[in-house]
């Protein structure tokens, strides 16, 4: 199977309210949509949110990247052979994002082939458990948030963003506590705002509070200190900003890493694979991690988080209900806290391409 044509669309979707991320605040974000078309007809798609400051790329850089480099490369194999992809997108160093869309572009474009929903093809569940992703606002707007959002949605696991101080991220802990209740599951990510020398204190704070896990804690690095710090921590200290590829998780894992954050959306569903696979050999977990992913980048997504096992925390892809309008032409529903995955195996087939054009701009 040879990829016959290909086509970019960028386009803008509006937040429902301001966003607030460790260095940017957003009212919505910028997504660039990579569609293949194989010999036989067959379609596949991959969507992936440019946040400079989080992949250090632009509409223009990733447009260069895959037309001129990755793209080229692939269209002399037969892409049906997930190996075959993998080793030719791993002859070009860096340029993560912009792999990770032709990963994830050929994995949809077998499911289409083949007749059969990805979901199934990795060997996944029809439905999957996420958790929502509390970003920074006052503590008491926060609490309201998680409320609301957990009586509306069925969420039983939150994302708690910190990094806004440790006593305002101690006191949003409190406040959200008291707002949902004893029975959801919380955990903290602070987006590595703490110094590393200030991280073990941090840890044994949020653990105080309830929190099940804390991610990057700190700037984290596979060395001496994350050792330390990892056997010091009497919850788990979940890796994510520092783990974007597999020879990352590597590193961390020989530095006894116990958890780990795999993100389709950012590195690919081969990547996220290979490191799930690792981590169960070394005894480590994954979660299946946010990237801000739409409504469409989370189907995709999801695609691989139902398939892995007994992950450390719900899949945290619910961050498009952030959105005011959605690519999809029917919106992913979550009940009790669970999507359920449409058993299609054609994801193109589910886009609203009137909406991407209404959305969309030349870079």
């Amino acid at each position: 199977m040879r990829i016959s044509e290909w086509s970019l669309q960028f386009y803008r979707l509006p937040y429902s309210r301001p966003v607030r991320w460790f260095n940017s605040v957003e009212d919505g974000a910028v997504f660039v949509l990579l569609r293949i078309v194989a010999s036989d007809g067959s379609v596949g798609v991959a969507e992936a949110p440019l946040k400079p400051t989080w992949s250090g790329v632009s509409p223009r850089s990733i447009a260069a990247v895959l037309e001129d480099l990755l793209l080229p490369a692939v269209q002399d194999i037969d892409v049906a052979d997930a190996s075959a992809v993998s080793q030719k997108l791993a002859r070009f160093p860096e340029n993560y994002l912009a792999k990770m869309l032709v990963d994830n572009a050929c994995w949809t474009l077998r499911a289409a082939a083949g007749h059969e929903p990805l979901w199934r093809l990795l060997q996944g569940n029809e439905t999957v458990e996420v958790s929502w992703c509390v970003t920074r606002q006052p503590p008491d707007a926060m609490a309201r948030e998680a409320a609301e959002i957990t009586a509306r949605h069925g969420f039983r696991a939150l994302k708690i963003k910190g990094g806004q101080g440790m006593e305002t991220d101690l006191s949003a802990l409190r406040k959200i506590r008291a707002a949902v209740g004893s029975a959801i599951d919380f955990y903290v990510d602070a987006n590595g705002a703490y110094p590393r020398a200030e991280a073990a204190e941090y840890v044994r704070a949020v653990a105080g509070e309830g929190a099940k896990v804390a991610e990057d804690p700190c700037q984290l690095h596979p060395d001496a200190q994350f050792a330390e710090l990892i056997s010091r921590s009497q919850i788990p200290v979940l890796v994510d900003s520092a783990c974007a590829s597999l020879k990352d998780a590597v590193q961390f894992l020989e530095r006894g890493a116990t958890a780990l954050s795999v993100k389709p959306g950012r590195i690919g569903i081969t990547q996220a694979r290979r490191i799930a696979e690792l981590a169960a050999e070394k005894g480590a977990n994954v979660c299946s991690g946010m990237y801000a992913e739409s409504a469409l980048g989370t189907l995709i997504s999801l695609q691989l988080s139902c398939a892995l096992r007994e992950p450390l925390v719900p899949a945290e892809q619910s961050f498009y209900l952030m959105m005011r309008d959605q690519v999809l032409r029917q919106p992913l529903d979550i009940r009790d806290g669970r999507v359920r995955l449409p058993a299609i195996s054609d994801i193109a087939a589910l886009i609203d391409w009137d909406r991407v054009k209404r959305y969309s701009f030349q870079p």
